[in-house]
């Protein structure tokens, strides 16, 4: 057995979250699109104590907000692929974050998709990958993506993934607000706005699609769009200033990154996207601004 492995996991932005009504199962139906960004956590796991089962440290930015216990999603991965095969969980989990916590850029389901990986290195399993893909599925709805990255689209409740051609590179500003927000939250208030209303059936934009096939970044401005913001703006308003900071620093787009309260700012170039962070962060409507690019790689082992 090797000593330790380590995966590097990427964040992601959502283009498009068009959301359908509430299921019988109490998930939302949605026509998902995923774009993976260029932040990152690293997971690296290595053997523990016998019967300790998964132990998880956490080190970086907002470290004090992770769970360290078996709530943690990279708990949950190691215990379901050892359940899987008949394995004991025993391994020593740690989380260097770097993607912003409960942000809605999926850094908690990237810690999941990480340690799966991880740990299937580490015992040396060979699990394939649509195997793999469907432990990612039972832990959480955006934990697949963060193990394939690039571009997909996900329906069901954003687990069935189908994967998108990205023409080139987009330029990205994600701008992290003081204070995160629940995602179950954020679903219950869209629910409360649309009661009474029908709520159509998700789809993809073919326009989004065609834009990021083509690389084409006026283009994908026109059409991100995110069926959730509505209810993120209801829930934090003071939202809404710093989504106007960005546009009025030259971002081609700006809008709430999946539930929240992460706002994500698309950019004409590197250029323009330093530029756009340098103002949101001196406007004061954000705790901090990162910069990256997309696509990105999906989970990867390091050497």
């Amino acid at each position: 057995m090797r000593e330790h492995v380590r995966v590097r996991v990427p964040a992601k932005v959502n283009v498009q979250l068009a959301v359908g009504g509430a299921r019988p199962d109490g998930f939302h139906g949605l026509a998902n699109v995923f774009l993976a960004v260029g932040l990152y956590d690293e997971v690296t796991v290595a053997p523990g104590p016998a019967g300790a089962g998964p132990l998880v440290t956490c080190t970086g930015p907002d470290a004090d907000q992770v769970p360290l216990d078996t709530t943690n999603l990279a708990a949950r991965a190691a215990l379901a692929l050892a359940g899987r095969h008949g394995l004991e969980p025993d391994v020593r989990i740690h989380i260097e974050k770097d993607i912003p916590v409960a942000g809605g850029m999926a850094g908690g389901s990237a810690d999941g998709a990480g340690a799966l990986l991880a740990c299937d290195t580490l015992w040396g399993l060979g699990t394939p990958r649509d195997e793999l893909l469907a432990l990612c599925a039972d832990l959480g709805s955006d934990v697949p993506f963060s193990l394939l990255g690039g571009a997909a689209l996900g329906t069901g409740r954003g687990e069935q993934l189908t994967a998108l051609p990205v023409g080139g590179s987009f330029h990205w500003v994600f701008a992290v607000a003081h204070e995160g927000l629940s995602t179950p939250r954020v679903f219950q208030e869209f629910d409360r706005l649309t009661a009474g209303t029908r709520v159509p059936e998700p789809a993809a934009d073919p326009a989004l699609l065609g834009a990021l096939r083509d690389g084409d970044a006026p283009a994908l401005a026109k059409a991100l769009a995110n069926d959730l913001q509505r209810a993120a703006l209801s829930l934090r308003p003071s939202l809404r200033e710093t989504l106007d900071t960005g546009t009025e620093a030259g971002a081609l787009a700006a809008l709430v990154s999946g539930s929240g309260p992460t706002t994500a700012f698309l950019a004409e170039d590197a250029r323009a996207a330093g530029a756009i962070a340098g103002a949101l962060l001196a406007s004061g409507t954000c705790r901090t601004a990162r910069v990256a690019e997309g696509p990105a790689r999906g989970a990867v082992v390091l050497p």
